[in-house]
């Protein structure tokens, strides 16, 4: 009989942990947690595209600095003195052999 009435007790804990009346008490909870868990989601989501974004940044960032350093070189190489003789040589300019003439004014020498 003991046994009876304790298997009847733990049904009726059970029964008023889980009952109806204690699921409408705790929906503002039960609420309140999927939201949070709304949130944890978006969250993961937001910050897989931010990671996405930032990676992709880099990539164009790179993509710039290396045609920044190939058109630097090729300008510092283009703008040596022998280049520019071979780059005018159509036009029909020639490098100078001697050096110029210097003139001096001699009447505000004085």
């Amino acid at each position: 009989m003991s046994e009876e009435k304790e298997i009847s007790r733990r049904k009726k804990q059970r029964k008023r942990l889980f009952g109806y009346r204690w699921i409408v008490k705790n929906i503002p909870f039960f609420l309140f947690l999927s939201a949070l868990a709304v949130i944890y989601i978006y969250n993961g989501h937001y910050a897989d595209n931010t990671v996405r974004s930032i990676n992709k940044v880099n990539r164009e960032l790179k993509e710039l600095q290396y045609e920044y350093k190939t058109l630097k070189s090729e300008v510092m190489f283009r703008s040596k003195q022998s280049e520019l003789a071979k780059a005018v040589q159509p036009l029909g300019l020639k490098e100078l052999v001697v050096p110029p003439a210097v003139l001096v004014d001699t009447a505000s020498s004085k």
